[in-house]
């Protein structure tokens, strides 16, 4: 029987300690690709290598995917969020009948749901004065 711990079973501590091993080497013979001059690689045998374009043009499509990626789960998440009078806005049956009343006069008052509709009123809702 497993036990409820935090700490990885000794199989998946060993593959991740081996993908960080991997990763490390990748990212190490990267910088050597990106930094050694073309005549240099070619010196000691090594000439099937991509362009040096690549070393720059590859990160940077990766980061221009991962802000269009941010951008556009943020612009489906507006799009499926109900508007502020939509029936799909309302309370549970818990919610319904809480006191309202504090029990000391300038004490704490007491803890309570706050129904979506005043949350509205008082955040989104102009303010007619």
């Amino acid at each position: 029987m497993v036990e409820s711990s935090p700490s990885p079973l000794p199989e998946r501590a060993i593959y991740g300690f081996v993908l960080y091993l991997g990763s490390q080497f990748g990212f190490f013979l990267y910088c050597l690709w990106a930094f050694i001059p073309e005549e240099w690689l070619h010196s000691i045998g090594l000439t099937y290598w991509p362009q040096k374009y690549w070393a720059l043009a590859v990160p940077i499509y990766l980061l221009v995917a991962i802000v269009i990626t941010a951008v556009l789960l943020f612009g489906v998440n507006m799009n499926n969020t109900a508007p502020l009078n939509s029936l799909d806005n309302f309370t549970d049956v818990y919610a319904q009948g809480q006191k309202t009343t504090d029990s000391h006069k300038g004490g704490i008052p007491r803890l309570k749901d706050v129904s979506i509709s005043e949350v509205n009123k008082m955040f989104y809702l102009s303010h007619t004065s």
